[in-house]
């Protein structure tokens, strides 16, 4: 295990009831800007929830964040924050809802063009502080340090990590997650199985403890993910699936280990260009980096099928395939497509879609192995 520094200075106020709660989370005398998505919070009682705990404070709304957040709505909202001298920010949704809005209390006080943030990795000395109330188990974004955002005009999807974004706390309670489409939730619980993945699928290092608690998570996710489509009431499944979610990438597993991240980066461009939904990306991608990789990664897929899947039969080679298509077969019975072609997606895309690892010069995986030729056959193996 290697060496490493960690602090995760979010507060987390898990359970029912828990949005009632802000007005003590909330310093007094602050101004608070609310930034949402489509308006789904004013369907399922959210919206009035936050209202009312809210009552006391003065404050204004930013809604219609895209469900992968654009650059351009965001910068919107740093000229409302700007003119109208706000002091707070609460994100109200889910990652997207929580990504635009780090970018936002980033961005306000930057000096300089907000883009450098994400295009030149220009340091983020300062922000303004923010808080979520969580709707969306999936990103782990209401307890980390990262937000991703497109620019559509550029046809570029980036991210940016800085402490200066830590939520000052997270609310979050299941029962919220009701109303959400079975399409969300299942995009939810793919989102938060492949964040353990790609901080657990790499080579070993003796981080025992890491490995134990993804596996654990990577379990809990898959049993409560089939189990949700069923049930979709069931207190117990939603709040063990969000408190997964949040701990898949509130980087307590990733310490003192090596992390890959190749399926996340190169599935930007099929967001970017496609449309496609982050979760839906990963889908596709993630198989063809596990077959791709299968000698590089052969010890952690041997023991992720043997800890997680109960693959223990069979020669290693046939246990590492049997493992990549339990994968994938995962992701089915969460509905999701695996395949470029089921998205009508075609070979003579794919030089367009590595075209941004390309022009940033990534090296992706936990070798950096994975370049943008390297990409382009990774996706041509899931055409």
């Amino acid at each position: 295990m290697n060496n490493f520094e960690f602090c995760n200075p979010v507060k987390a106020v898990f359970g029912k009831g828990t949005i009632a709660r802000l007005p003590a989370l909330i310093p007094e005398g602050l101004k608070v800007l609310v930034v949402y998505g489509g308006g789904s919070i004013r369907k399922n009682g959210v919206y009035e929830q936050v209202a009312g705990a809210l009552k006391n404070f003065q404050w204004l709304e930013f809604s219609g964040i895209e469900a992968n957040p654009h650059y351009e709505t965001c910068m919107q909202a740093v000229e409302l924050v700007r003119k109208e001298k706000v002091d707070f920010l609460l994100a109200v949704g889910g990652g997207s809802a929580i990504d635009a809005t780090k970018f936002i209390a980033a961005a306000v006080p930057f000096e300089g063009d907000p883009w450098d943030i994400l295009a030149k990795g220009s340091p983020v000395k300062e922000a303004m502080p923010l808080g979520a109330v969580l709707t969306l188990a999936a990103t782990g974004s209401e307890m980390n340090e990262r937000a991703v955002i497109s620019r559509i005009s550029a046809g570029k999807k980036l991210n940016f990590a800085t402490p200066a974004v830590f939520p000052k706390f997270a609310v979050m309670d299941p029962e919220i997650t009701y109303s959400l489409p079975a399409r969300q939730v299942a995009n939810g619980v793919v989102d938060s199985f492949i964040h353990v993945i790609e901080q657990y699928l790499t080579y070993p290092v003796n981080a025992k403890v890491q490995d134990a608690f993804s596996e654990s998570l990577m379990r809990i996710i898959v049993e409560e993910g089939r189990k949700v489509l069923r049930d979709p009431l069931n207190y117990d499944i939603r709040a063990n699936l969000m408190w997964a979610a949040t701990n898949a990438l509130n980087g307590w597993i990733g310490q003192g280990a090596p992390q890959d991240w190749s399926s996340h980066r190169i599935g930007y461009a099929l967001t970017a260009q496609f449309g496609l939904a982050h979760a839906e990306t990963l889908a596709v991608i993630l198989p063809g980096v596990m077959e791709y990789m299968r000698k590089e990664k052969r010890e952690k897929i041997l023991q992720l099928g043997a800890a997680v899947f109960n693959i223990t039969e069979g020669s290693p080679d046939e246990r590492i395939s049997k493992t990549i298509e339990v994968v994938e077969s995962f992701f089915r019975d969460m509905g999701l497509k695996t395949r470029l072609n089921e998205y009508e997606i075609k070979e003579s895309a794919l030089d367009k879609l590595v075209e941004p690892i390309a022009q940033m010069g990534w090296k992706l995986g936990e070798h950096g192995a994975i370049d943008a030729t390297v990409a382009r056959e990774i996706l041509r193996l899931r055409l």
